[in-house]
């Protein structure tokens, strides 16, 4: 499983559109989604023209963790 390196903050923002996450509010340089897919959680995603290995990691396993999926499900689905 590889993760995309070149992915920005608004593109992965927009994926997650299909897994119920939509903007709540921009602050700076952050973009604020919630989801109340499986009750309500929150994430905040840098706004950078592109999102580093580990910071794009961390993202994707607190959301397989809320949705109960496998990360590399997860990551299949997103970027095929």
């Amino acid at each position: 499983m590889k993760l995309p390196r070149d992915i920005r903050g608004e593109e992965l923002a927009k994926l997650l559109e299909k897994y119920g996450y939509s903007v709540i509010r921009q602050s700076g340089s952050h973009i604020r989604l919630t989801s109340t897919i499986k009750g309500e959680h929150h994430l905040t995603i840098p706004k950078h023209t592109s999102l580093k290995i580990g910071t794009l990691n961390n993202i994707l396993n607190d959301i397989s963790h809320h949705l109960e999926i496998d990360k590399q499900t997860l990551v299949y689905e997103l970027f095929p």
